[in-house]
């Protein structure tokens, strides 16, 4: 059997069960050819782990990167969910008066997920809740670590 995978190319998806992992990693490589069998692949690791992050990180990706964005909100809704409650934070990100530094790594992922939440907005024409999550992000990480100012930029250009 051979392996097409070159040395180095699996995604550090951090500490995550190696189970996980590797149905990450494959679904990962699936989406080069084959976006259900990734979708389905994806879907598993969900369902055997449904509190680890990196999972729902793949989903709202694949669905972004296909247009599918009813699926790519509802499942970054989701991962902001888990991830702040795994952060000891609201599960209404409407709510967070938050420091960055408080909540870890789970913390990092819902911002970055927030802003991600935000791109899907725009990409949805929903410029006004977009707007609203990006003042959130604003408010809790002003000095913009996780990217959102990107995504604001692009809201500024948005009519």
């Amino acid at each position: 059997m051979t392996n097409n995978k070159a040395i180095g190319d699996d995604i550090n998806f951090g500490d995550v069960p190696a189970k996980i992992n590797a149905l990450l990693q494959r679904g990962v490589a699936a989406y080069r050819s084959d976006h259900n069998a990734a979708e389905r692949l994806f879907q598993e690791a969900l369902a055997a782990a449904p509190e680890q992050l990196p999972v729902y990180f793949c989903l709202y990706k694949i669905h972004t990167y296909q247009g599918d964005l009813d699926k790519a909100l509802s499942v970054a809704e989701d991962a902001i969910k888990v991830a702040a409650g795994q952060a000891g934070w609201s599960a209404d990100w409407r709510d967070w008066r938050i420091d960055l530094a408080q909540g870890g790594d789970a913390a990092r992922f819902a911002l970055y997920t927030l802003k991600a939440l935000a791109f899907i907005r725009l990409r949805r024409n929903e410029k006004g809740h977009a707007v609203e999550a990006l003042q959130v992000l604003e408010t809790v990480d002003p000095r913009g670590l996780v990217g959102w100012p990107v995504v604001a930029a692009l809201a500024d250009g948005v009519a």
